[in-house]
């Protein structure tokens, strides 16, 4: 089932953005000049933030603040700020699960193949991205029909998501499975509930991957994302999600649900 929950790891930043910004009143349609100043004076309340990350909404006097994956709305004087999702009724459009979506999309795309743990060729019909947990009951469940998901033309990369975070003893094994030199035996070990010993490498990209996976909105694992950047949940039998992978890639946007 889609996840349609908003995360915002961010929150507290628009909080204090509200607590402390105030721009003077603009006008229902302002000048494109008074758009660019308000987008710059946002941008540098927050930290990395640019003025591209801050853009109108069809609503005069909001707008929308995008950091990382997360995205909020606040007024143009800094008074008031929205956390949930905007949609637009006539075309049953949730328009803030569309720009979360774009986000998940480059996060996705910036996670390089020989970083992830793949099964099944790469001109497989389906290709989802999967933040695990070596640790999770489910995840090894998932692992343990990966033949047969294979099989249905579903490739799957595997990405870490240790749960409980850094310097953990899920942390330790998984960077011991990432540096293994045969990774997918390694991973298959694991999810069997072999010790896979100490990492015996440098760096690995758990880290990274566990910091995307925040970015994503990722809040238990399996976290399955298809490349469109469609947030599908957690674990689901392998007819169950090829059927979830066609519905997706023929859905088209809806009011009740995600695109």
């Amino acid at each position: 089932m889609r996840v349609k929950s908003l995360y915002l790891p961010s929150l507290t930043v628009f909080a204090a953005l509200c607590a402390t910004t105030a721009f003077a009143a603009e006008p229902a349609k302002p000048p494109a000049k008074k758009v660019e100043d308000i987008r710059v004076q946002l941008a540098k309340k927050l930290p990395g933030a640019k003025p591209e990350d801050v853009r109108t909404t069809p609503i005069p006097g909001m707008y929308e603040i995008s950091l990382g994956n997360s995205t909020g709305y606040i007024s143009a004087d800094g008074k008031y700020l929205i956390s949930g999702d905007l949609y637009e009724i006539d075309s049953k459009t949730n328009l803030t699960e569309d720009r979360r979506t774009e986000g998940r999309v480059r996060t996705l795309a910036s996670i390089k193949d020989a970083d992830t743990i793949a099964f099944g060729p790469a001109a497989a019909k389906h290709t989802v991205t999967v933040f695990i947990d070596v640790d999770c009951g489910y995840c090894r469940k998932l692992h343990s029909e990966i033949a047969e998901l294979n099989k249905l033309g579903v490739r799957v990369r595997y990405v870490a998501y240790p749960r409980s975070g850094p310097g953990t003893e899920s942390w330790t094994k998984m960077e011991a499975v990432w540096c293994a030199k045969d990774r997918r035996e390694a991973l298959t070990r694991s999810q069997l509930g072999e010790d896979m010993g100490l990492p015996k490498c440098g760096a690995t990209p758990v880290a990274n991957q566990y910091r995307q996976g925040d970015e994503m909105g990722v809040n238990g694992t399996p976290a399955i994302f298809t490349e469109a950047g469609d947030y599908i949940g957690g674990y689901l039998p392998p007819q169950k999600l090829l059927a979830q992978l066609e519905e997706l890639k023929g859905e088209g946007s809806s009011i009740t649900g995600s695109r």
